[in-house]
């Protein structure tokens, strides 16, 4: 299978063992992946995320946070925004907000990858990746 959007392949990873109630769930690591998995964690959507050597190979273990439970999903929504056929740039005035700021955005700058908050607060536009709420 080739992969030609492995972001996107991150996300449905996610999305479909968050809907199927799973405590993990494993992803190909990539910088960008585990920069990705970085904020998730940090902005509560994620329980925690672990580096599994496997060989030549290196996958996030990213292990899923619920409600009470487990019928509540923290992660409600996950959705990618720019794809490899239409990418999507925003500046720094143009930044989106997501649910009107109680979603994360997750933006490629180059300064990193980072959150949509941090972007406006260091004043930097770039790729926007994907929103999460």
């Amino acid at each position: 299978m080739t992969m030609s959007d492995p972001i996107a392949d991150m996300l449905t990873r996610i999305r479909n063992a968050n809907t199927a109630k799973h405590d993990t769930v494993d992803i190909p690591a990539s910088k960008m992946k585990i920069a990705i998995a970085d904020i998730l964690l940090n902005e509560g959507y994620i329980k925690k995320y672990d580096l599994v050597e496997e060989g030549n190979f290196t996958t996030i273990r990213v292990t899923l946070k619920y409600g009470a439970d487990k019928n509540e999903k923290v992660i409600s929504g996950l959705k990618k925004i720019s794809k490899p056929g239409l990418r999507v740039y925003a500046g720094k005035d143009e930044l989106p907000k997501v649910l009107g700021g109680l979603g994360t955005a997750i933006i490629s700058t180059n300064e990193g990858v980072i959150t949509d908050k941090e972007a406006r607060k260091r004043g930097v536009g770039g790729e926007v990746l994907a929103f999460v709420w």
